[in-house]
């Protein structure tokens, strides 16, 4: 690739960036706000699962795999 088409890709990418719709900061942050105090209800980490069998972090069941037998701790 030649450095003139190159530089007509840095063009094109900053025109693209040039036209894209910004926000403030300030609005952005309320919106991000907004949304997660819409959706904690919904967030596991925070009001945990409603069952074990929907954690999929729960300790599984307790038969071991005869090939790794030694290192299965009691």
């Amino acid at each position: 690739m030649s450095a003139l088409q190159q530089q007509r890709k840095v063009v094109d990418q900053l025109r693209r960036e040039a036209g894209m719709k910004r926000i403030r900061v300030s609005v952005a942050i309320e919106d991000l706000k907004k949304y997660i105090q819409d959706h904690e209800n919904d967030d596991y980490l925070l009001v945990g699962f409603h069952s074990q069998k929907l954690n999929p972090f729960r300790e599984k069941s307790s038969k071991h795999c005869p090939v790794f037998a030694p290192y299965n701790m009691p």
